[in-house]
Formats: structure tokens, sequence, C-alpha cells
């Protein structure tokens, strides 16, 4: 036991701390140099330089518009030839006929029925007496003769034909009506007509009535 004791200490007091420490630092200084070559050496990041992009956007052009159609055939253009014209003359109208004197009939004339045949040779009539005015005319300047007409000639009609007239302040006779028939159409128009001819003398305008006798004896 004592012989370990002596043993240890020996040894201890062999050791050198400041030659350990020493080696220390230069194995330290050696480890460091070698990491320094092993370490790769690299070159300065260049400075990126910012190129300037400029973006240009390509559009298509849009595509050309379509030719426009050729015009459509011109149709067959037709030569019509104009037609003559016949140039008419016209013909020249007859002027109308003059119209007859309105004569204005009874309301209800009343027509006696046809006599039998009259004889070949009728006798001649005695002209008709002058017509009676009655009352409203001063005095009758121009009077038409009374005419028989012929068929009543043939009928042996007879009667009076009353009429009734109106007159300006000249004395023209500007109306002429019957106001009650003979009974025979023709010898109302015939007493109408001729009284229409008349001629009042001048003076203050009236109406009066005629009595036309119509007789053969």
């Amino acid at each position: 036991m004592t012989q370990d004791l002596s043993r240890t200490s020996s040894l201890t007091e062999g050791l050198n701390w400041a030659r350990i420490a020493g080696i220390t630092a230069a194995i330290a200084v050696h480890l460091a140099g070698l990491l320094l070559l092993l370490v790769p050496i690299s070159a300065p990041p260049a400075v990126s330089e910012e190129e300037e992009t400029t973006i240009v956007n390509l559009i298509k052009p849009p595509p050309p518009p379509p030719p426009p159609p050729p015009p459509p055939p011109e149709p067959p253009k037709l030569v019509l030839n104009p037609p003559k014209q016949t140039i008419v003359q016209p013909t020249p109208q007859p002027p109308p006929p003059e119209e007859p004197p309105v004569v204005v009939d009874d309301p209800s004339p009343v027509d006696t029925p046809a006599p039998p045949p009259a004889p070949p040779a009728p006798p001649a009539a005695a002209p008709a007496p002058p017509p009676n005015v009655v009352g409203g005319v001063a005095s009758v300047c121009s009077r038409t003769p009374l005419s028989y007409p012929p068929a009543a000639l043939r009928e042996q009609a007879e009667g009076t034909t009353v009429v009734q007239v109106s007159w300006t302040a000249d004395g023209t006779i500007t109306n002429a009506s019957v106001r009650r028939s003979a009974g025979n159409r023709d010898l109302d128009r015939a007493a109408v007509s001729t009284v229409r001819r008349w001629k009042v003398c001048p003076g203050d305008p009236g109406t009066a009535v005629v009595n036309v006798d119509w007789r053969l004896d």
C-alpha cells in the first residue's frame, strides 16, 4: 500500500503542465490552418445588372375584309315600239233640244176615255173665244190667240181650263199653271202655253185666274 502511493506521486511530479499546454496550443494552430486550407475559395458574387426588359404585345391584325360580290348581271333590255297614237277628231255634237215649257197638271186629272174613231173629215172648228181674266189684271196689252189642239179636235173634246197666272211690274208672265182641268190633257197644255205668251200692261205685279173656254161651235 505504501508502495502504490509513492509511485503515483512520483508520476504526478514527473508531468510538466507548461509543456502540455504548449503542445496543445501548437496542435490547435495546426488544426486551424488545416481547416482554412480545406475551405474552398469562392469568387465574390457578381453584381447582377438588371436588364431592361421591354414587353411587346403582338396583336394579330384583323383579317382583310372579303372582296365585294360581283354585281348581278343586268337583265336583258326589252325594246318596245311605242304604239302609234291615232288622233280622233271630235265629232261636233248637236245643240241640246229646247226644253218644252213645264206644264203643271191638276193633281188628279181625269182623262176622258177615247171616243170611237172620228169621221175622216171633221168640220172646221170655229175660233175659240178669248179667255176671260178674273181679278188682279188691269189690262192685257198683248194676247196670243188660242189654237185648238189637233188631237183634241179629232176627239171632239170641249171644256174650260182654269189657269192661274203671275206677272211682274213690267208685265212679264212668270208663272202659269192649271188650277182646274178641262178634262183633256191636250186642252190644258195648249191653254197654259198660250197664256204664258201673253203680255200684261206695265204696272204693279200681281196674280189672276184665267178661264180658257174650248168650244167647237
